[in-house]
């Protein structure tokens, strides 16, 4: 279950980048992407998103 981004709500501010333990977020097209082989499913990144733009899949 790795975490993942809506990108009509993401605005690219990279506060995921920032805050992932494992670096599994990068900046791709102004948007926060994230690597699903490398996401731990911690949800760092859900808390810290500033405009809720992210998800823990299912």
């Amino acid at each position: 279950m790795a975490a993942k981004i809506n990108p009509e709500i993401c605005t690219g501010c990279a506060t995921c980048v920032d805050i992932c333990p494992v670096e599994a977020i990068a900046i791709e097209n102004d948007k926060a992407a994230v690597d699903g082989d490398t996401c731990v499913d911690c949800g760092t990144c859900v808390d810290e998103c500033p405009v809720e733009a992210i998800s823990m899949e299912d």
